[in-house]
């Protein structure tokens, strides 16, 4: 239990700091996969397949995100039950949330490999990159088994303190994913389906180290009677889980929606906004990463009952988030060109071409990035409080946000205007959440 830390006792902003930082080490790794799968991908294989690659991009993130949504709302629970001492509770918790999330896999797989097909197609994806993204889907939604259940131990771990096992796991994991790809990718010549193998194979090194070291935890241990699924235990997993997850859903469906209005501007926009997208997830790192944090530090005091230290902390999170989100704004501005370049590789009019459409659409974000770093904060907030009712209503302003300037603004704008659809969607959900953590916590007002 060396890595597990009790974070109602203490300095609340040394705490989230020191917890946050193997956080966004550890996802910073994470985004490396997809990097280095599209690095090796559009300098190896060329533009076309990077374009493949951005036209699975949003529905990938579909299912990933119904995968870390449900289990980031099973440890909410078992951080409460961790923060309140309640070492049975807790162990019911983890055997009933297996069952479910094993029941969630099976699920999950079976419908991507059925409604693939389907999906692509109402989402317009050019003949050029659909074979390209179609097989790289099967191969990824044929992982979502280990996906899942990486999730369940990342989020178990984190629900306990235990911020640096996850870290290692991603270090060894994207080691692995770097080997592989050049291995699959450039020797092999095993294209897309080489990069997507490389990933899966990566991310079962993290599941099973995960678990290795969840298996030296005793009051993590459930015994068989632990794992008979309970009435009002699931309700409560389910009641944690579904929202988290549904939240996820509909900014993925309003992200295919976006995806599909930029197919229609063909492949090149579409290779130059895969690029920016694939950089989205470093602009992107340390606000999850704070907000994993912030999930933890909440939920585990609210278990004991410390709503005045709650306060503290989410002020103190708040701002080391706000901070962050100016210093890797600054570094996207200055250097986000060169980044850009490492993902492109054709002739110089094509290059030139998608690297200017790609760095717009980088600067655009990078200016609004502060919005994106307050609306995690508060919504993890919230989350961490057992509301993941409101954070699910933001998500759907999210997608209608999203949505309408996606399908009005370029008639307007023309292609200029696709490059505000995430902005807004930004803006509308920052600011359901920001108004429900201050009107809880005044609620709350009364209790220390």
């Amino acid at each position: 239990m060396e890595n597990t830390r009790d974070m109602t006792k203490g300095s609340p902003a040394r705490l989230l700091f020191f917890f946050a930082i193997p956080l966004m080490l550890g996802n910073l790794f994470q985004q490396l996969y997809t990097m280095v799968d599209t690095i090796i991908v559009g300098q190896g294989v060329g533009v076309q397949a990077l374009a493949s690659l951005g036209a699975a991009d949003w529905l990938n993130w579909l299912f990933q995100g119904i995968a870390t949504g449900l289990t980031q709302g099973f440890s909410i629970l078992f951080a409460q039950f961790y923060g309140a001492r309640n070492e049975e509770a807790l162990k019911k918790s983890i055997g009933n949330s297996i069952v479910l999330t094993l029941a969630a896999a099976v699920l999950l797989t079976a419908a991507g490999e059925i409604l693939l097909t389907g999906i692509l197609n109402l989402l317009k994806t050019p003949q050029d990159i659909y074979g390209g993204a179609s097989i790289y889907l099967r191969i990824m939604f044929g992982g979502i088994p280990v996906v899942l259940f990486y999730n369940l131990e990342a989020a178990l771990l984190r629900a306990l303190g235990d911020s640096k096992s996850p870290l290692i796991a991603m270090v060894v994991a994207a080691c692995t994913n770097i080997a592989l790809d050049l291995l699959f990718v450039m020797v092999f010549h095993w294209g897309i389906p080489g990069a997507a193998a490389a990933t899966i194979i990566a991310q079962c090194v993290s599941l099973l180290y995960c678990l290795a070291v969840i298996r030296k935890i005793s009051i993590v241990r459930p015994g068989r009677e632990d794992f008979r699924l309970g009435r009002s235990l699931c309700r409560q997993l389910l009641g944690l889980g579904i929202p988290v997850m549904f939240q996820n859903t509909v900014i993925s469906v309003g992200g295919m929606v976006v995806q599909s209005v930029i197919n229609g501007f063909g492949f090149l926009f579409v290779a130059g906004f895969t690029a920016t997208n694939k950089l989205y997830g470093l602009l992107e790192t340390a606000a999850i990463s704070f907000g994993f944090s912030i999930t933890t530090f909440v939920a585990q005091n609210m278990g004991a009952g410390n709503y005045g230290r709650i306060r503290k902390g989410m002020r103190s999170g708040a701002a080391m988030a706000l901070l962050t989100s100016v210093v890797v704004s600054a570094i996207m501005l200055l250097f986000g060109r060169q980044i850009l370049s490492l993902f492109i590789s054709a002739d110089a009019g094509q290059a030139d071409e998608v690297l200017y459409i790609a760095f717009h659409y980088l600067t655009i974000m990078s200016i609004f990035l502060a919005v994106l770093y307050a609306l995690h904060a508060y919504r993890c907030a919230l989350q961490g409080l057992g509301d993941t009712v409101t954070p699910m209503v933001s998500g759907i302003a999210e997608f209608v946000m999203r949505v309408l300037a996606a399908l009005l603004l370029p008639r307007v704008m023309g292609q200029e205007g696709i490059y505000y659809a995430e902005i807004l969607a930004w803006i509308g959900a920052a600011a359901i959440l920001v108004t429900a953590y201050y009107r809880r916590m005044g609620r709350e007002k009364g209790r220390v």
